[in-house]
């Protein structure tokens, strides 16, 4: 009798995993993954693409590499924009059913720019996709940098002008947004010496203006400050920022990055019940990215040390999910609404898959997967 049960918990199980795959399957992909690399033969960059699976898998859509010249990439739906090589122009490209790229459009961003010192950084967008925000170098008087909003063309992907955001010389990360589309943040810490917590808000028709707002650091310890450096908002009110302790005296880094939370107030200025004890460190080395799941529920932290995620509790404290998934340096990782984050490492020339659950994470199949000095990366969801 023991076999017989034996035996028809194994088939069940079996026929359970063959409906699984099946249907995962018959949905087809769950999301486009798109990686910028240079192409060493030619000089320029090139940009790599696969479908996701309901699994994680991925598979290389046909016509990747695409030779398309560009770094930083952001995607809303129907197009995805990337920065070129030259600094000079973002370009816009139609994403096809199949998740393949066709050229639509250029736009110089520079001859917006009376200086004309200006030159593309991070590529963003707001949270529906009707804004495209560039992080413009020396983009104020030849010094300062500042966001470019641009408004989409939903036909052409062609980007209109709509201003800048006003100069900062400190900022150099792109913003997240609150869940109201409204409030965004960001954060910085250049050479452990200076160091600034940012707030914008975003106007009816997309353009992004700096707006002062209060945020204090947690209080360090004796002899050390907290230099903020990452930001991450959910989809409500909530930000997470990564603090690195730096002694005063000589501004070396004290120890792992920590991660604070904070509550947004309808003024936006940042209000937070983080202390040193309460604020987990994240192993990763020296940060290099925050991003945060579409739900809210989890944080990736990613640095040159690895990657790790935690769970996001609102305003209250993050805590431990995993321990580190790769101890490989990571430069950038994005989210999909089918609980997949994606890695890539440029040091290790590999791109990594994890299905993340609030129970856990572990690699998806495939996993990780050999992609040569990776240096930025997209995901679009299906």
């Amino acid at each position: 009798m023991g076999r017989t049960l034996k035996f028809t918990l194994s088939l069940g199980a079996t026929l359970c995993s063959a409906v699984s795959l099946a249907q995962a399957a018959s949905t087809g992909p769950v999301a486009y993954v798109y990686v910028s690399t240079p192409a060493a033969s030619t000089g320029r960059n090139e940009v790599h693409a696969w479908t996701a699976s309901a699994s994680g898998r991925l598979t290389a859509i046909s016509g990747s590499p695409f030779q398309e010249n560009v770094t930083s990439m952001a995607v809303n739906g129907k197009f995805l924009f990337g920065a070129t090589l030259s600094g000079s122009d973002v370009n816009s490209y139609r994403i096809e059913s199949d998740g393949a790229l066709r050229y639509a459009v250029t736009t110089n961003i520079t001859r917006y720019n009376k200086t004309d010192c200006a030159s593309a950084g991070s590529v963003f967008t707001d949270r529906t996709g009707a804004t495209v925000y560039n992080m413009e170098y020396r983009g104020d008087g030849c010094a300062n940098n500042a966001y470019r909003s641009f408004k989409t063309e939903s036909s052409t992907g062609g980007l209109q002008n709509l201003g800048e955001s006003g100069g900062n010389s400190w900022l150099y990360q792109p913003a997240s947004f609150l869940g109201n589309n409204v409030r965004a943040y960001s954060a910085s810490c250049l050479g452990n010496m200076y160091w600034g917590i940012f707030g914008f808000k975003r106007s009816g028709n997309g353009l992004l203006t700096e707006i002062p707002v209060s945020a204090p650091v947690p209080p360090p310890p004796n002899g050390e400050f907290f230099c903020p450096s990452e930001a991450a908002a959910d989809g409500f009110n909530h930000v997470a920022i990564a603090m690195r302790a730096v002694k005063q005296l000589d501004f070396s880094s004290v120890g792992e990055p920590q991660i604070a939370t904070y509550t947004a107030q309808s003024n936006g200025n940042l209000t937070t019940a983080s202390t040193v004890a309460n604020m987990p460190q994240a192993n990763v080395g020296t940060l290099s990215d925050l991003k945060m799941s579409p739900d809210g529920k989890t944080l990736a932290v990613a640095g040159s040390g690895g990657l790790e995620v935690f769970h996001f509790n609102g305003a209250a404290p993050v805590t431990h999910l995993t321990g580190l998934l790769t101890s490989d340096s990571i430069a950038e990782c994005f989210w999909d609404q089918s609980g997949h984050l994606y890695a890539i490492s440029g040091q290790s020339g590999k791109l990594f898959v994890f299905v993340v659950t609030t129970k856990g994470a572990q690699a998806a199949p495939g996993s990780p997967y050999t992609v040569n000095h990776a240096e930025y990366l997209a995901v679009q969801n299906k």
